[in-house]
């Protein structure tokens, strides 16, 4: 059976990916730093992995079919932690998957990133860390698909949505939610490979749009 990592287990949407998983009792590899974070969930099938992702984290890999990166640096931090993690952790765990012949990667972008230079300001160390990573997963042969969703939300998910991006910014937003099941959803579902997703709240269902 397929087993699958999740790197950023911890942050919010990579514990709703975890939960889902581990809840219907698939292989799940959990990778975080601290595991009393990921406490509150169980399954006979999940793993909790402690690693550091600015070390070596090429264990975590062994025996993976599948990969989700959805760690992120957070609002919060430098230009030094948005490089060593969106990025460097980033081509890392494209290396690591490359290595152990992952048969999907699927990486937890942003919208923006196909033009960092679009947007200023404090984002865009962000968003230029995300695109080298983008790049680099897409040039390295690993089967993979990327998913950029609008700025997030926590407000709870309707299980629909739209890939088209909307005209109006206060109308691209999505909800952590709603990622999380088309993360799910890209996983089960063959022939996604090489694509790309922008993500955002809509009146489609997830099943019906992600093809």
């Amino acid at each position: 059976m397929n087993k699958t990592l999740i790197i950023g287990a911890s942050g919010q949407i990579g514990q709703m990916v975890t939960t889902a998983l581990a809840e219907t009792d698939q292989p799940v590899r959990a990778l975080v730093r601290d595991k009393t974070k990921l406490e509150p969930i169980a399954g006979s099938q999940l793993e909790i992995m402690e690693a550091d992702l600015e070390g070596d984290f090429s264990a975590a890999f062994d025996g993976m079919s599948n990969v989700i990166f959805c760690a992120g640096s957070g609002g919060t931090t430098g230009a030094d932690k948005t490089l060593l993690i969106d990025l460097w952790a980033a081509k890392k765990a494209v290396d690591y998957a490359k290595k152990q012949s992952v048969k999907k990667f699927v990486m937890v972008s942003s919208m923006g990133v196909d033009d960092p230079d679009a947007i200023g300001g404090d984002i865009k160390p962000y968003l230029v860390a995300k695109h080298m990573a983008d790049q680099y997963l897409m040039e390295s042969g690993v089967p993979y698909t990327l998913v950029r969703p609008g700025p997030l939300t926590n407000d709870e998910g309707q299980g629909k949505i739209t890939i088209k991006r909307p005209a109006h910014v206060d109308e691209m937003s999505i909800s952590r939610e709603d990622v999380a099941k088309s993360l799910l959803f890209i996983l089960t579902k063959e022939g996604l490979d090489s694509k790309i997703f922008e993500l955002f709240n809509g009146t489609y269902e997830v099943e019906n749009v992600l093809v």
